[in-house]
């Protein structure tokens, strides 16, 4: 097992700041060699809206489909700011196709990919390319709330664990509007979309141990 010195080096630096308690950091760290994972749950109205429109979910790239409505994503890297605040996280290489069969249309989906969580503005961002279409970059994907905030555990010598927990995931204007005509619903479909209060809840958890093999964390371009 072979990792660069520029991975060891991040991981040794990213400890030794977190137990020092260093004010001022303004790093972004790679993480795409640690057990580092954001696992999307769909929340049941989600999943009972989806099925009820035929839209399939499937996980592409570095993505993963644990469980039945749950989707793991490894953090590929992470923005620490000011008083070791995490700023925020990627999980690029990752992805997400939403698809159906539309009437008179055929197949028709759009693409979410490499994933940001931006906790200065409370969103989660991701590329977003329709079928056939155009991808907009980082667009705005979901509001969240916080539910448990980041907590940080550290033990001697070099045990450091991270664990954080974002429900009341809402789509924003921009995503309802790309899911609607990318997907072709139809009015029926639209307004049961518009009824969906919450998609879920976004768990991150961050342990500084190596995975057996590191992830790539080039970022996730749909097929043409």
């Amino acid at each position: 097992m072979r990792f660069t010195s520029m991975s060891i080096r991040s991981v040794t630096l990213a400890a030794a700041m977190l137990a020092v308690g260093a004010a001022h950091a303004n790093l972004t760290i790679p993480t795409n060699a640690l057990v580092a994972n954001s696992v999307q749950a769909f929340s049941s109205e989600a999943t009972d809206a989806f099925a009820a429109g035929g839209v399939e979910i499937a996980a592409q790239g570095n993505a993963t489909n644990p469980t039945e409505g749950s989707y793991s994503f490894p953090i590929t890297s992470i923005s620490i700011g000011s008083g070791l605040k995490i700023a925020g996280g990627q999980a690029s290489g990752s992805a997400l196709q939403l698809s159906r069969l539309a009437k008179g249309a055929g197949t028709v989906g759009v693409t979410i990919a490499n994933f940001t969580i931006n906790y200065n503005t409370k969103q989660v961002l991701a590329d977003t390319t329709p079928m056939g279409g155009t991808t907009a970059k980082q667009a705005p994907l979901y509001n969240f709330n916080t539910a448990t905030p980041l907590g940080i555990k550290y033990k001697f010598p070099l045990s450091i664990t991270a664990h954080e927990v974002l429900d009341n995931l809402t789509l924003t204007p921009e995503m309802n509007a790309t899911m609607k005509s990318a997907l072709k619903l139809t009015p029926a479909l639209a307004a049961a979309l518009d009824s969906i209060t919450t998609f879920g809840t976004l768990t991150q958890d961050i342990v500084v141990a190596f995975r057996p093999k590191p992830v790539s964390a080039t970022p996730y371009v749909p097929a043409p």
